[in-house]
């Protein structure tokens, strides 16, 4: 009996451990830049580079990327990122869950220059734009200026509410800003070229009275 009790033990482990070996990590990346299927094509085949990936997920509209590996592997997220610039894209947002229900973001909406304060104002602005894909690429510009503490682009009403410290920035930088990467704001109109290297999906309807962004 001790002996049967033993070998069941023994074989209760093995199967824990081949289970906790077995677990998948389940990862989210947003991706600026996929305008067709050839595009999610390279990326898909960029990360088959990654041997053990699976259930990959390719949402062209959105940007949403997203795919299993597994957790005795431990990839991280810095790799995940390199691994799509190194497919000629751009990451904007994601995160991972562990297999044992860990999260793990890639990157924080809150800029951490800036924390509330006395100096915290609230400004909005028209941002022209189309999709979800729009909406990331607007408030990443917008947070990575110094000083911006939240940005959110409503893609209904096209409008961009701030929070800001005055002392560090302010809402014509932030559409400065979001101008170069290719949205015409409210005072500021991208460069043709910036607008015609956003995916076909974010191509929005122009306003022919902004000045070009310089």
């Amino acid at each position: 009996m001790k002996k049967l009790i033993a070998i069941l033990m023994i074989a209760f482990a093995g199967l824990a451990t081949m289970q906790a070996q077995g677990g998948m990590d389940k990862f989210q990346v947003q991706v600026d830049g996929l305008g067709c299927p050839f595009c999610a094509y390279g990326l898909e085949k960029k990360f088959k580079e990654f041997k053990g990936i699976k259930d990959v997920a390719i949402d062209i509209e959105t940007g949403d990327f997203t795919f299993s590996y597994p957790a005795e592997k431990a990839l991280s997220l810095e790799a995940v990122e390199k691994q799509v610039e190194k497919a000629g894209y751009t990451p904007i947002a994601g995160g991972v869950t562990r297999s044992d229900g860990t999260i793990e973001a890639l990157h924080g909406k809150k800029n951490q220059v800036a924390t509330k304060s006395a100096k915290t104002v609230s400004g909005k602005t028209m941002v022209s734009g189309n999709c979800s894909m729009c909406q990331a690429r607007i408030e990443k510009a917008a947070m990575d200026q110094v000083g911006v503490l939240d940005a959110s682009w409503d893609k209904n009403t096209k409008i961009l509410e701030l929070q800001y410290d005055e002392t560090m920035t302010s809402v014509e930088a932030v559409e400065e800003a979001i101008a170069r990467v290719g949205h015409d704001t409210e005072h500021h109109k991208a460069h043709k070229e910036a607008y015609e290297n956003l995916p076909g999906c974010c191509q929005y309807e122009r306003i022919e009275s902004k000045k070009p962004q310089r």
